[in-house]
């Protein structure tokens, strides 16, 4: 080692200096760095940016964040702070269970980045495996609610009830205006659901169903089953006095105790909501969790969410997609009655997962299991003279006693956590995890307490005289799961390889650049994916005492503080758990406010025409009027056309929703006259967070005039997007606007009432953010931003000479992604934008986001963690597409018979009868490069209007797994 070479430090901070993290989240190293600024003719990478980013809004000071560290360090930090969690027994319930992941699962899905690391399977070709997990997924949650179809899942228990209470009032005939809600129905679920209703002028009914639905009209009608105390309710008369009514029927029903009593489709339900955390998803104080949503087949196409159909490919080969994907909800834009544009995948893929794993007989045996167990709890209880107020029950008692504080207090020196109903009432849940020492210890808690000191009950001899518990009536008696795909992987060895299987049908972050514009497919580090696993941060139910999440609390804390520093803004809430439940959280902050002013009239909310399809359905979900502002031909606001909309709705005016930098991929020079205008005439501005991947350490929202923005923490700060969730959508604000952030029944928090089931939403999650932010620092975190803006401007300008590049700022270059138009290739050659695409995959690429915003365009963000390398990888195959699009325009390739219109090719094709004039070479190697790591499209080019046509949700057919 030459200690005079500069490559080769000689002091000990200098070597310690080598250790940090930045380089290996940021792809390209310095000579790449260099090299692209030269291709941009400028000298620095501060040049870039002050041609880049408008000098009003420029930041001149450093984020008030510490440097960064290195991985080590901070998992040795974060060790700390998850030690300071308390990890006990809880018999909570409330929605929430332990249970066990199965260990096959946990390491090769939750702990594999090919499949946290996978983008939404909006290109279905080389989403196979995941769309077939899916599917699994929604085939299991038909069987066991007895509908006929379900959704791809949703957010949580809470928000799959508020979306219900929509569905049933966009198809109602009644006419009426409330929404009846069972007392029974779990706390958190009715206070998201009054959420919800509050801005749409929805009258929330909490009672007693049997009695309030005689006295009152309403269009729908939600019931927990079982009970959120336990009871084992009979739903079927009233079922038939809603239905007598006019109104629909909502059960929020256990998956767990399905397999034992009779489906909510069986006694008459319209709809079925409900969590699948207790399939192998840890508490997490909170999620994410997967939750579900069943209805009638005739009901689908208002269905909130994402359904995953079967179609067949360009070769008549069954093949699995999105279906009725122009159905989602916020292509309805300010008529949609949902803003949901995400899921739980990788939730609902472990959930679907746990079925296969266990199957029909397994499930049923854990549910017997936990009821089993319940059933001798309650027997020696009643041995020991202590009420039990239900009689019926699956899992959950709830208990008479005199002082529940003492109770608790009791059970909490054992490590155990009991439910608080009321002062002289306390409940219990078992779960999979309960066992009989669980079951003998809860005894002692109450023996203590007992009218009569008594000896603990004998758990044998309490066992053989202890009869099942379950309504006759009620108890299930239709088959479920009777899919071979719930059966045919019960081995490890078995389950193992199909995980594999799926796995390699996908094309993920583990595989490729994923160059898709506003969604920041970016680098999720394993060091901060790590802590996700941790008991302590994953064992803990979400309403534990406070004092048992001390380091959830200093987490949180943390990382509100590290969200201020990076947006400008005053106070942070961690609940939404997904970007559009930031989005609406803002928009009822800014509501809550005016109504404090008493200036609740205000509605309206301005909306350029450039908006992605979730902001005016946002903004219609929270009571207000979309007033749309028009661009200009360089996509930018039209500043005249907002004054005059502003001064036209002066005194109505709520809000404007403005993307920044815009949609287009530009920072708009005009925004600081953009916010001024809005405030002006009282309204105020929400900043979307969607893109605040070029914005960190450069410019702040909340210094340039925003006073609320949405981050999408699965984009900007690192957390993968698994396939199409989990997500977390926090929202920052003005201090103004901290009064009115959400709150929580279990927090004492007011604000706007909750819009997540959870306190803090998907907690569990976090650690990977407050990894991210703690590894790169002020210095990192700045240094992403102008990597990001520095790869797009360099594909940008790579592929300006094959491709016109639709939108720049005054300077000439783009922000952080760009638009390639593609239009009069189409108008010329007949060749669209789906041909390159689907043409992409032949060269080992997800395809970037297609027509949005624009028809005909294909919007590329490469993010800061690609390489030049892997850049110039992804401009070759643009380039080499170009020249093969000439081809066509030439006539050396036949307009209707060439590789692009027959992308992506399968080896199956190559390996059959070739008839094309191309030749097969021309068809899978058309770069040299691609003989060294070929990725192969499971299927050919997918139907989307024949699976519109002939929709199928259910299982992959019998026939492929006969052997």
């Amino acid at each position: 080692m030459n200690m005079n070479d500069t490559r080769f430090p000689a002091t000990l901070s200098q070597l310690e200096q080598r250790d940090d993290f930045i380089g290996r989240h940021v792809g390209p190293d310095e000579a790449e760095t260099r090299a692209m600024l030269h291709a941009l003719g400028l000298d620095s990478l501060d040049q870039l940016i002050d041609r880049v980013i408008p000098a009003s809004i420029l930041s001149p000071s450093p984020l008030a964040l510490p440097e960064g560290c290195s991985e080590a360090e901070a998992l040795v930090r974060l060790r700390g702070i998850a030690g300071k969690n308390r990890v006990f027994r809880s018999f909570i319930g409330t929605g929430y269970h332990d249970c066990h992941t199965p260990a096959v699962v946990l390491r090769n899905v939750l702990e594999n980045p090919a499949w946290y690391t996978a983008y939404t399977p909006y290109q279905p070709e080389i989403s196979q495996g995941r769309l077939e997990a899916l599917l699994n997924f929604q085939t299991m949650i038909t069987d066991l609610t007895g509908m006929e179809i379900a959704n791809a899942s949703l957010l949580d228990e809470a928000t799959a009830a508020a979306e219900a209470m929509s569905f049933c009032q966009r198809l109602s005939k009644s006419g009426a205006k409330a929404f009846l809600v069972s007392h029974d129905c779990h706390p958190q679920t009715i206070e998201v659901v009054r959420t919800r209703a509050e801005p749409l002028g929805i009258e929330v009914i909490v009672g007693d169903p049997a009695t309030e639905l005689a006295a009152h009209e309403c269009f729908g009608v939600l019931l927990q089953y079982p009970a959120s105390t336990g009871e084992l309710v009979d739903y079927a008369g009233i079922v038939d006095a809603a239905h007598a009514k006019q109104a629909l029927v909502v059960v929020a029903a256990d998956l767990l105790a399905l397999t034992l009593l009779k489906p909510p489709g069986e006694f008459g339900a319209d709809v079925a909501i409900g969590t699948t955390q207790r399939f192998g998803i840890p508490l997490g104080y909170g999620g994410p969790h997967a939750a579900y949503f069943a209805t009638r087949d005739a009901h689908k196409r208002v269905m909130p969410g994402r359904i995953v159909g079967v179609s067949i490919d360009s070769h008549g080969n069954k093949a699995y997609r999105l279906a009725m994907q122009t159905r989602e909800q916020h292509i309805r834009r300010e008529k949609a009655t949902s803003n949901i544009c995400t899921a739980q995948v990788l939730l609902a893929v472990m959930a679907s997962l746990y079925a296969c794993y266990h199957g029909p007989q397994g499930l049923a045996t854990i549910a017997r299991r936990v009821h089993r167990l319940t059933a001798v709890l309650s027997d020696g209880l009643r041995e020991l003279d202590v009420r039990v107020l239900n009689p019926s029950f699956f899992d959950t008692l709830a208990v008479g006693v005199a002082d529940a504080a003492t109770v608790h207090a009791a059970a909490r020196r054992r490590g155990t956590n009991l439910r608080e109903l009321d002062s002289q009432t306390v409940g219990i849940s078992l779960d999979e995890t309960s066992t009989r020492a669980d079951v003998e210890a809860l005894w002692a808690v109450f023996a203590q307490h007992a009218a009569v000191p008594a000896h603990l009950p004998d758990f044998d001899a309490v066992e053989a005289r202890t009869p099942e518990m379950l309504p006759a009536a009620q108890v299930r008696t239709s088959a479920f799961l009777t899919h071979p795909v719930f059966s045919a992987h019960r081995s490890e060895t078995k389950m193992l390889r199909y995980l594999r299987t799926l796995a390699d049908k996908d094309l993920a972050l583990d595989r490729t650049m994923i160059p898709l514009g506003s969604c920041t497919m970016k680098l999720n580090a394993t060091t901060e994916m790590i802590p996700v696993t941790w008991r302590e941060f994953g064992g803990i139910h979400p309403f534990a005492p406070a004092e048992q999440a001390q380091g959830y609390a200093q987490l949180t804390a943390e990382l509100e503080r590290m969200l201020c520093a990076c947006t400008g803004y005053d106070a942070v809430s961690l609940q939404p758990n997904a970007g559009s439940q930031g989005e609406y959280a803002g928009l009822l902050a800014i509501r809550a406010w005016h109504a404090s002013r008493g200036e609740a009239h205000r509605d309206v909310c301005l909306i350029p025409s450039s908006a992605h399809g979730t902001n005016p359905a946002t903004a219609q979900m929270a009571g207000m009027r979309v007033v749309v502002v028009a661009c200009d031909d360089q996509g930018n606001v039209d500043v005249a056309d907002l004054k005059a909309k502003a001064a036209q709705h002066a005194d109505q005016l709520a809000a404007i929703m403005i993307t920044y930098p815009s949609t287009h991929g530009v920072f708009e020079t005009a925004i600081r006259e953009i916010t001024e205008i809005v405030h002006a005439y009282g309204g105020q501005v929400y900043i979307d967070g969607a893109n605040m991947n070029a914005m960190v350490g450069l410019c702040a929202p909340g210094k340039f005039g925003g006073d609320v923005s949405h981050l999408n923490l699965h984009k900007t700060f690192c957390i993968p997007h698994g396939g199409g969730g989990p997500g977390v959508g926090p929202i920052g604000v003005k201090a103004h606007l901290a009064p009115f952030l959400p709150g929580h029944g279990t927090t004492g928090l007011k604000g706007i009432g909750a819009v997540s089931a959870a306190p803090w939403g998907s907690a569990s999650i976090l650690p990977i953010t407050w990894t991210y932010i703690t590894l790169m620092g002020r210095d990192g975190l700045r240094h992403a931003s102008v990597m990001a803006i520095l790869n797009a401007n360099y594909i940008a300008r790579r592929l300006e000479a094959h491709y016109p590049v639709l939108y720049r700022g005054e300077t000439g270059l783009v922000a952080h992604e760009c638009i390639l138009d593609l239009r009069p290739l189409k108008d010329s050659t007949g060749i669209s934008v789906d041909d390159v695409a689907k043409r992409l995959i032949d060269f080992g690429f997800h395809a970037p986001t297609m027509s949005f915003p624009v028809p005909g365009t294909l919007m590329i963000e490469p993010t800061e963690s690609e390489s030049k390398a892997e850049l110039d990888r992804f401009c070759d195959a643009m380039i080499a597409i170009r020249e093969e699009i000439a081809k066509v325009a030439s006539g050396e390739f036949d307009a209707k018979d060439n590789p692009l219109v027959n992308a992506p090719h399968t080896a199956e094709a190559i390996a059959g009868e070739w008839a094309h004039p191309y030749s097969r070479e021309e068809a899978v190697y058309p770069l040299a490069s691609l003989r060294e790591n070929k990725y192969w499209s499971p299927v050919g080019r997918v139907d989307n209007v024949y699976g519109d046509r002939n929709l199928v949700c259910a299982c992959p057919p019998m026939s492929a797994y006969e052997s």
